[in-house]
């Protein structure tokens, strides 16, 4: 992918396409891709990078959502778990079986998780991961040993899938272009067109070099997630405003707080969601916290609040207890939650998707998570074709393989994520052998994936490349700023930049990524 070769291409075109998606985040790239395999010509324009927002900041699980199914929301829990033996098959170089233990205590309703994880088995089908289990206390130790033993009953083991969120969201914009389609970061949507009543096109602005396009289509699709009443207001700006924001918050410690391979699911917390301690990239994942918000940002930061919330609940479960000396990382996410009739907290929101046209014929697409992408995107296209006009073409994403897709790979190499892409990037190493070096001693990444990154996955900031293709600041916020002037270097001389580029660049990250870091 290249981005020059993609704003030329806006540049010269005179007519229209048949679909332009505003926003490049799991939605939008996922609806983009649905278009795209269809046959039909396709955009995607991104105000900041692919999966800048929240598509970045997820618990990293593709799940049918186990609290789901003690809420009585089966038909969610079904479509997620479809979706998920889907994904599985499709990016199985990204989406891996992770298993779960659920510790039981005297406090807990345990029996439910033995019956209910039956019924998650049953549900999933030929498309399950394994079968659940009850454990007994000694095989629950055994399965996470730092877990606390005292009230402990027991266990229940199912599965679930984990992965690299931003790095699926990369193989989408890659398989967009793979299918014909074009997708574009940093370019912003400042109007959108209408005639005689309907959209048919907008107006966007390179964020690069401030000039703007007219971009013609046939039918506009609204994918913009936290964003999704700006779009809506900039078609009526009386439209009722559909989103509520909750925000999620992670922090990431080193492997030690959850040695073996098992994750950990608590069922109860005081704010009434489940807790997560998930192993990850050789790091574990604790989160998440549900906490109503009002200001939409593309960095959000976790309230201090949150940080104490999660640690706390990890010192109630683990006998290893972490503090905040212990964190490598903390990361915010903000959910796009569609507000209900009636006043709920943001934890009792259903997480089902949301498909309206506007009277203008603008296609709104929001909430769902990134386990139902797919079916998010397969209904959006199927309503957005009907309000163009376009041909009738069936879906072919249910077996539609991802960019990158390679069935077999060692999750022990860090280079796993990059599927089939890694024997180019093991090419670039052997045409000049310093680029296998690595560049942290804390971090497994090498100088070949930057080059990689320029190249072909139109990374163009120093945060693209620490945050998203690789995921250096979630890691290890510290290590990646260390590394930032290593890599300023390297992209600069792929991107033509000069040393005030890197300086600035640098300046940037370090400002940025300081937000991920806890003070003792």
């Amino acid at each position: 992918m290249n981005r020059n070769e993609f704003i030329d291409r806006i540049d010269s075109e005179t007519g229209y396409w048949d679909v332009l998606v505003i926003g490049g985040g799991a939605t939008g790239l996922g609806a983009a891709v649905e278009s795209a395999s269809r046959g039909y010509k396709t955009i995607l324009l991104e105000q900041s990078d692919f999966a800048k927002s929240t598509s970045s900041r997820s618990t990293k699980l593709v799940h049918g959502g186990v609290r789901y199914l003690q809420q009585g929301n089966i038909s969610l829990v079904l479509e997620a778990l479809h979706e998920r033996g889907l994904l599985r098959q499709n990016a199985p170089h990204l989406v891996h079986n992770q298993s779960f233990v659920v510790p039981t205590y005297d406090w807990w309703d345990g029996p439910f998780y033995g019956v209910g994880m039956k019924v998650y088995d049953l549900l999933a089908g030929k498309l399950g991961l394994g079968p659940s289990e009850i454990l007994s206390k000694e095989e629950t130790l055994e399965k996470i040993p730092n877990i606390e033993p005292k009230g402990l009953r027991g266990g229940v083991i199912y599965y679930d899938g984990q992965f690299d969120d931003s790095r699926l969201a990369i193989n989408l914009a890659q398989t967009l272009y793979d299918e014909g389609g074009i997708p574009i970061n940093y370019i912003k949507v400042k109007e959108l067109l209408k005639s005689s009543g309907f959209i048919n096109g907008v107006i966007a602005e390179d964020k690069e070099t401030g000039i703007e396009y007219k971009i013609n289509a046939r039918v506009v699709i609204n994918a913009t997630g936290i964003f999704t009443d700006n779009i809506l207001k900039m078609d009526d700006k009386n439209a009722r405003e559909i989103i509520a924001l909750s925000q999620g918050v992670h922090l990431v410690l080193d492997k030690k707080f959850l040695p073996g391979d098992s994750a950990i699911m608590v069922p109860q917390t005081d704010d009434g969601r489940v807790l997560f301690a998930v192993p990850w990239h050789n790091k574990v994942i604790v989160g998440t916290t549900d906490t109503p918000i009002t200001q939409k940002t593309l960095e959000p930061r976790a309230l201090e609040e949150e940080i104490e919330f999660i640690l706390h609940h990890a010192s109630k479960y683990m006998v290893n207890d972490p503090s905040r000396k212990d964190v490598l990382s903390v990361f915010a996410g903000i959910r796009p939650l569609v507000k209900p009739a009636e006043d709920k907290s943001t934890a009792e929101i259903s997480r089902d998707h949301f498909l309206v046209i506007s009277p203008t014929g603008l296609v709104t697409i929001t909430g769902g998570k990134w386990t139902t992408y797919r079916k998010m995107a397969e209904d959006t296209i199927n309503q957005a074709a009907l309000v163009a006009g376009l041909e009738d073409k069936p879906s072919i994403s249910k077996n539609l393989r991802i960019h990158g897709w390679l069935k077999n790979v060692d999750v022990k190499n860090h280079m796993y994520v990059y599927g089939s892409d890694g024997v180019a990037i093991n090419k670039i190493c052997e045409e000049n052998l310093d680029l296998s070096q690595q560049i942290h001693k804390d971090l497994p990444y090498i100088k070949a994936e930057v080059i990689w990154h320029v190249r072909n996955e139109m990374a163009r900031t120093l945060d693209d490349v620490l945050s998203r293709r690789t995921r250096a600041l979630l890691l290890n916020a510290k290590a990646s700023i260390e590394m930032a002037e290593e890599v300023a270097k390297l992209m600069a001389a792929e991107l033509d930049k000069d040393e005030k580029w890197q300086v600035d660049q640098v300046q940037i990250y370090k400002n940025l990524a300081r937000g991920y870091l806890l003070d003792d």
